[in-house]
């Protein structure tokens, strides 16, 4: 770096700092699986080691890593979602890093700054999940193998392996980037031993991860809300796909920065690496999704975006050198456009309308509503998320269908009663305070449809909120007078 020369990686940087940073604790509110989130990592390491065995082994170092920051910082929606937001920002600075050393200063500039702006990565830069955190270690693990190939050597290749590896750990669908590396080598065509450079840090990152995937394979149950997918989801990932196609067919593209072009001799073009890791990742959990599964969620694959901004990077570039205007000149003004004309999106992505829950306002509302309640219930047992993040508006509250609580089982719900026994516990409440979802229940289990059936026979509803996402009842005994 020249003496006063800013480095590529900052405005991408600060930007998605700055936009991480702004509305970050989203109307103090907090959604569904920020929750589970915040259950976790309240919890000791051995609980969160056990808890993985059962349910959500796919987030465990996440889940331990915000258990630490918690026990340093304090637990607060800024604990929560700062990680992600400090993450999104390196992303940014680690893309334009990589796009400068592919194709150029300016080429990288601008991808960093393109993936700042996408809606999906400012969404989950301010979310306390993994996601920000594994499009960071992709980033970096595609920039890491970049340099391997273009200088090899057993440390650059064991530092690729350990984010790689790190990134799976994160999130296992990460993996998808490590097929993505795959096609990149097709394309490049490395010597020998390059090749098997990279096939020794995959398989050993691969091999690291099988503990992941294994226990994951009986939590599937877990994911079986996620919808098939919509015609909307295939045509907008073929739309980013194409696009991608589009862009790294430019000049600047096609071309390897500073590593000439023999991939024999470790160049590697930007089209090679930006391509691939568009679509391998989201190509494929389609496939998944659509063979297997049902699995196609964008925060699975976000770090696919990386790729796209890659793309847009060069055509970026390419615009300013064919419009003559300076590049320096025309990416701030087309960030301020962007941002701009995305305003109402990002808006929206600040406020608590933006997920489909808010556990904190329904917490409260049980504070309001309760009255002289005795009992509690929830439907389904994920609901119970709202008790374990604010206890105190619970207090004196008996959780009727329960059996062994969150923590003891190893679960985020916990492990409720046979129906009978609910019914039981029911019965011998005189007001009781349900906590549930406001649409059309579906997928009912026996205990959910017992707790249904004895509330409308033997009780009477007394008060009714819906509120972000969330319906808080109060239903009184009818023979309690």
């Amino acid at each position: 770096m020249r003496r006063g020369h800013i480095p590529v990686w900052a405005g991408p940087a600060v930007l998605a700092l700055a936009l991480g940073l702004w509305g970050l604790t989203r109307e103090h509110s907090m959604w569904r699986d920020e929750a589970a989130t915040w259950q976790a990592a309240h919890r000791t390491p051995g609980e969160i080691v056990h808890m993985a065995g059962r349910a959500d082994v796919v987030h465990t170092l996440y889940y331990e890593v915000m258990h630490g920051l918690f026990a340093v910082f304090g637990d607060s929606l800024v604990t929560l979602r700062l990680p992600s937001v400090l993450a999104a920002s390196a992303a940014c600075g680690l893309t334009a890093q990589l796009g400068a050393r592919l194709a150029g200063r300016g080429a990288g500039a601008a991808a960093g700054l393109a993936l700042a702006v996408v809606p999906a990565v400012q969404e989950h830069a301010q979310e306390g999940r993994s996601y920000a955190l594994v499009l960071a270690c992709v980033v970096l693990a595609t920039r890491l193998l970049v340099a391997a190939l273009e200088r090899p050597g057993a440390g650059r290749w064991i530092r690729y392996a350990a984010v790689v590896l790190v990134a799976a750990w994160l999130n296992w669908f990460s993996l998808f980037a490590l097929a993505a590396h795959g096609v990149t080598l097709l394309c490049v065509r490395p010597d020998r031993a390059r090749r098997a450079g990279w096939a020794l840090a995959a398989a050993g990152a691969v091999a690291g991860t099988l503990p992941v995937i294994l226990t994951s394979r009986s939590q599937m149950a877990l994911v079986s809300w996620i919808k098939p997918l919509g015609w909307s989801t295939i045509l907008g990932v073929l739309a980013t796909v194409a696009v991608t196609a589009v862009c790294v067919r430019l000049p600047p593209a096609r071309g390897a920065a500073g590593a000439g072009q023999d991939g024999a001799r470790g160049g590697v073009p930007l089209a090679a690496v930006a391509l691939p890791l568009c679509a391998v990742p989201q190509v494929g959990l389609v496939l998944a999704s659509l063979l297997v599964t049902p699995l196609y969620l964008t925060r699975y694959v976000l770090y696919a975006y990386a790729g796209l901004a890659l793309a847009l990077g060069v055509l970026l570039v390419t615009l300013a050198a064919r419009l003559r205007t300076p590049a320096r000149v025309l990416l701030p003004t087309t960030v301020a456009v962007a941002l701009l004309a995305l305003l109402p999106v990002e808006l929206r992505l600040r406020t608590v309308d933006s997920r489909i829950d808010d556990v904190l306002t329904a917490a409260d509302t049980v504070g309001r509503v309760r009255g002289g309640a005795d009992g509690v219930l929830f439907i389904p047992a994920a609901r119970r998320d709202t008790a374990q993040v604010s206890p105190r508006a619970f207090a004196g509250l008996r959780d009727l269908a329960l059996a062994q609580g969150p923590v003891e089982s190893g679960t985020l719900k916990g492990i409720e009663a046979e129906p009978r026994a609910i019914e039981r516990a029911m019965l011998g409440a005189r007001r009781i305070v349900l906590v549930t979802d406001p649409g059309p229940r579906r997928d009912a289990t026996a205990r959910d449809r017992t707790k249904q059936r004895v509330l409308d026979a033997h009780f009477t509803l007394r008060a009714d909120r819906v509120e972000r996402g969330r319906r808080v009842s109060v239903y009184e005994r009818r023979d309690a007078g």
